[in-house]
């Protein structure tokens, strides 16, 4: 069994000056910290490093020389039997399924963030498609949003959209 804690769109310390204590606590639960890119600063990549048992990250838009020079667009890892690849954009909903159908046909599950909307489908072929939101950013969304699963024996099992409280909004 693993558990997974599932991160996009962080931007800090743009969008809040730190992730909020419950996303602290997925972090020190979970075995991996699987994070979707637009992480904006160095020292949260660092922090992440230091507390997490694992970490599975790439970089977004927002991320500038020092986080593209560690980090992949691309990140992929098997955690409990299940194939899993992590990008940050996936480009619009239309054709969103067919897309990454074709883009990754190898994998199980697709981590994905940049809209900062929780997101969770399964395309024909099976591949399930997840965003987790942003912990630190609602935008035009009613809560703040991460994710937590489980990954055992190939298949995934618990995937919780987890709200924060509204004070970290």
């Amino acid at each position: 069994m693993t558990r997974v804690l599932l991160l996009a769109d962080t931007h800090l310390p743009k969008r809040a000056r730190d992730l909020p204590a419950a996303v602290w606590d997925r972090v020190d639960e979970a075995d991996v910290v699987v994070h979707a890119g637009d992480w904006v600063d160095l020292a949260t990549l660092d922090r992440l490093e230091a507390r997490a048992r694992r970490l599975v990250g790439v970089f977004g838009n927002n991320d500038g020389p020092d986080l593209r020079a560690r980090l992949p667009e691309v990140a992929t890892a098997e955690l409990g039997g299940v194939r899993f690849a992590v990008v940050h954009e996936t480009g619009g909903t239309q054709g969103r399924e067919a897309r990454c159908e074709a883009a990754y046909p190898d994998v199980d599950v697709l981590v994905f963030g940049h809209s900062h909307i929780p997101w969770d489908t399964t395309t024909p072929r099976g591949l399930r498609l997840l965003n987790p939101g942003s912990p630190t950013d609602r935008r035009r969304q009613p809560h703040c949003t991460y994710v937590t699963l489980t990954a055992r024996h190939g298949a995934l099992e618990d995937v919780v959209v987890h709200r924060l409280a509204p004070r970290f909004q």
